[in-house]
């Protein structure tokens, strides 16, 4: 079970930059291709960029040609939590960071196999580590 991270609004602030909170906290989305790992093949971990959790590894991300960050599969099952999302007119499966809530981003049904799952995130929303001294 993740750790829980618990901060108000104002603690969140003092921790993230204007876009990372807009994004993170307040479930805004970067302009597509904008983000710095839209086509990153640096390998590594991608962390939450608001409470540093293992979210993803860089070996299920590919390039969906969506301009955001995709990856077939989270790190750990237990690493994201979902949840329906009906804003701006649609039915979307929005994806949260297990451990702080974050807004990472969202999933769709229309990725490549093993899963058929793309989950496109925020780069706001992530760090990404070098997988030495992880394991």
């Amino acid at each position: 079970m993740a750790r829980k991270v618990e901060k108000t609004d104002a603690e969140w602030k003092e921790i993230l930059n204007p876009a990372q909170f807009a994004v993170c906290r307040g479930k805004g989305t970067e302009p597509a291709f904008s983000g710095k790992y839209a086509h990153s093949k640096d390998p590594g971990i991608y962390q939450c960029s608001c409470c540093g959790a293992d979210l993803f590894d860089s070996d299920t991300k590919y390039e969906s040609g969506t301009g955001w960050p995709s990856f077939w599969q989270p790190l750990e099952a237990e690493s994201v939590e979902t949840e329906e999302d009906r804003s701006w007119g649609m039915v979307r499966t929005e994806v949260t960071c297990s451990s702080c809530g974050a807004h990472l981003g969202h999933v769709f049904e229309d990725g490549p196999e093993p899963t058929g799952l793309r989950y496109c995130m925020n780069s706001v929303s992530l760090n990404l580590v070098s997988k030495e001294g992880k394991d």
